[in-house]
Formats: structure tokens, sequence, C-alpha cells
């Protein structure tokens, strides 16, 4: 077990030792923790800090008028299934959406965000962005930001080619992140880090 309370809304304790099927993992419904399921086994996180879901809120309010406007919709931390036993929870997903309840499919997504945290950072460089290339999910947006002071937030635009990811464009704290693909993307990395005055 984690030191966090992993116990559902029907207050049995999960068993994080088991493999579960999609069906069982889905039925638990909202947790009060962060889970994902890889390869059938469940993924525990703690809650992501205030300067990470700030960051994410940001992305996610610059990139929606325009996915708007080509159809595309935008989601946060909602459930996306990548492959069979495996639903992850993107900071943002922008896709082919439906309104319909349950984990969103990887084949009607068009882009993926992460932000790293100092626990997950090398999960979402390497092993979550094989998986989300090997769902053939087109574009991947990572932003990173500078641990040593969060004043920081680096971007890179990832655009899948044949099986792997391959920067498209790239942005540095005090730059501006542009692109014409998937649609038209002009976010100021620094406006992203907006600390308490």
């Amino acid at each position: 077990m984690t030191p966090w309370d992993t116990r559902p809304m029907n207050g049995q304790p999960l068993d994080l030792s088991r493999t579960w099927t999609e069906d069982e993992y889905l039925a638990l419904g909202e947790l009060d923790i962060g889970t994902e399921l890889v390869d059938g086994r469940i993924l525990v996180s703690p809650s992501p800090s205030f300067a990470h879901q700030n960051i994410s809120r940001y992305l996610a309010n610059a990139l929606e008028p325009a996915a708007w406007t080509v159809g595309l919709v935008l989601a946060e931390a909602v459930d996306l299934r990548i492959a069979a036993g495996t639903i992850v929870c993107p900071d943002v997903i922008i896709g082919k959406f439906t309104w319909e309840r349950g984990a969103k499919d990887a084949a009607d997504a068009v882009l993926v965000v992460e932000v790293t945290s100092p626990s997950n950072a090398n999960w979402d460089r390497s092993g979550k962005m094989e998986r989300y290339a090997a769902a053939r999910i087109p574009w991947y947006l990572l932003a990173e930001p500078d641990k040593a002071d969060l004043r920081g937030v680096t971007l890179r635009l990832l655009r899948l080619t044949g099986t792997q990811y391959h920067t498209h464009a790239c942005a540095g704290p005090d730059e501006i992140l542009t692109s014409d693909e998937p649609f038209p993307i002009n976010i100021h990395a620094r406006k992203l880090i907006r600390p308490p005055v």
C-alpha cells in the first residue's frame, strides 16, 4: 500500500498489488487520489502542486480557442485509453471527443499535454511518451517547469513521425511557442508562470 488513502467511494481499500481490468478500474468512479491504469496495474500519485495545476490551466486556456475553431474539444485531467489495460490521465487532451461518460479513446486524440512534476518527469519524457506514440496520437506537448525556482517553463511540441515523436517546435522560458499545426499555436512561455504577488 501507499502512504495515501487509497479508498474509493465504497470505503474498501484498493489492492494495488493485483491486476485490474479496465471495467474494474472504471467502476471505481472518481477517487480523491491521482490514479492511472498501466498494463492492468493501478499507479497512484500525489495531487499535483499549485504551480503544476496553474500551468496546466493556463496552457488549456491558451490552446482552447484555436482548437475550437477547427472543431476540436479540449478537456483537462480526464481518462484516456491508450491501449488495452492502459488508461492514463493527461493534464490536457484535445481531440474529436464526445460528452459521453467514460474514458476517451486515443484514436480520437489529436494532442496530449503533460506538465512535468519532480515525481513524474522521467515517465512523461520517456515511458508515457513512448506509449502515446504507440497509440498513434499525432501531437504531444511537454511543459517542463524549471525545478530550481519555478520561474520558467520550457515548452516542446512534438510531432509523431513513424513510430516516434520528434521536436516540431520549442520555446524556452522567455520565448513564444508557435506552430500552424495541429492548429494555430502561439504561447508565450513566460505567461504560464504567474507567481503570487
